[in-house]
């Protein structure tokens, strides 16, 4: 699922974040269409949990300094997702690589990123508008 203008949370820094997630989601799409996911899906993991915690750590600094009611909320979501991710990766390293492991990682970053940026990142926006 490639980024959609009906995503953005029209935070600049924000929005540029979350389509770098949708870019490297996207990769790893292709890369299955191509047979080559299992190569990249360690790569996929690595990147995930870098820039997961650096967007999240960039992402409560922001909403800290505007002070948005919803941090507490923001900081929960993004606590499972961090677990998620190092669930996935435990499975990953364990399976060498199975299929259902690919599959389970292509739909957790899609699904969470698309609700989660509909449901709780777009209210930070929203936010900021009404200032």
């Amino acid at each position: 699922m490639p980024w959609h203008e009906s995503l953005s949370v029209g935070i600049a820094q924000i929005d540029e974040q979350h389509k770098e997630w949708f870019r490297r989601a996207e990769n790893l799409f292709e890369a299955g269409k191509q047979g080559k996911a299992k190569e990249y899906i360690g790569e996929m993991l690595e990147f995930l949990d870098r820039y997961t915690k650096k967007h999240f750590a960039d992402e409560e600094r922001y909403m800290q300094q505007i002070g948005y009611p919803g941090l507490d909320e923001q900081k929960k979501a993004h606590a499972a997702f961090i677990s998620q991710l190092a669930k996935l990766r435990d499975d990953y390293e364990s399976s060498s690589g199975s299929i259902s492991v690919i599959i389970a990682a292509n739909k957790i970053v899609i699904d969470w990123l698309t609700k989660h940026i509909s449901n709780l990142d777009r209210k930070i926006g929203e936010f900021v508008r009404s200032k």
